[in-house]
């Protein structure tokens, strides 16, 4: 499938305007939070697209001055070799966004660990938990505004960087 046609096939599902980066590789699609479940149902049901793969979720902050943090969805549709990007948007203070579990289980995992590194809630998640870090760890080491603790179960964590 051509690139125009999967700009306009999830066009029509949205509610909001699609966002086109062609400066990306792959190409990517900027989308609003409400609409990705039923953008990425379509992806994978619709026969002309078929994108049957979920490879990587990845987290961005923006930072406080910004006040956002981004999801990046990497998606690949192994019958048509095609990749596409979709990118959300969300506000920094309460970061949720659907799970994406429902459609590829590969999202599981992928999920937990955005979740784990920046407090990203995915609602409708069945196991959101820590994956990488202690249950009892305090914070999200890759916001841009973590403090690191200085000591973990008597252990000195705190580094000199």
């Amino acid at each position: 499938m051509e690139f125009e046609k999967i700009v306009e096939l999830v066009q029509s599902v949205s509610s909001q305007e699609v966002t086109v980066e062609l400066n990306s590789t792959p190409k990517s699609l900027i989308i609003d939070h409400a609409d990705l479940l039923k953008i990425c149902i379509e992806l994978y049901q619709n026969p002309s697209a078929y994108f049957d793969m979920l490879s990587c979720v990845t987290g961005i902050d923006n930072g406080v001055e910004a006040n956002t943090m981004e999801i990046i969805y990497h998606l690949y549709s192994i019958p048509f070799n095609v990749s596409l990007m979709l990118k959300v948007v969300l506000p920094r203070e309460n970061p949720e966004v659907d799970s994406l579990c429902s459609v590829w289980k590969s999202a599981n995992w992928l999920e937990r660990e955005v979740y784990d590194m920046f407090g990203i809630q995915f609602k409708n998640h069945p196991d959101l938990r820590r994956i990488l870090m202690p249950n009892d760890w305090e914070g999200f080491p890759l916001r841009k505004d973590y403090q690191h603790q200085e000591l973990y179960r008597d252990i000195v964590v705190k580094s000199e960087f």
